[in-house]
């Protein structure tokens, strides 16, 4: 398992998601995720940014290139609508 693939399931498991309704929130197919999932399939960055954003992580926790999630944010910087979502379900 890739350390993308780990933490792709593991902030999954916070938010107490299914890869279903995950992929569904994502726009993305479930077998598609599944794969990215179980390190079977490399996602696009396209879908990395996306990921990151839905998952309210730096791109750089996601693919394990940092244990830090977020870096700190500029003020002129725009939370993204699904990281809401992602805060929602991890906060409540």
């Amino acid at each position: 398992m890739t350390k993308l693939s780990e933490r792709l399931l593991a902030l999954r498991q916070e938010l107490n998601l299914s890869q279903k309704t995950l992929a569904r929130e994502m726009g993305l197919a479930p077998n598609t995720y599944v794969r990215y999932e179980r390190g079977e399939r490399e996602p696009t960055a396209s879908v990395l940014v996306q990921m990151a954003d839905f998952y309210d992580v730096s791109l750089d926790y996601l693919v394990g290139r940092s244990d830090q999630r977020n870096w700190p944010r500029l003020p002129q910087d725009k939370p993204s609508p699904l990281g809401k979502v992602a805060r929602r379900s991890r906060d409540g």
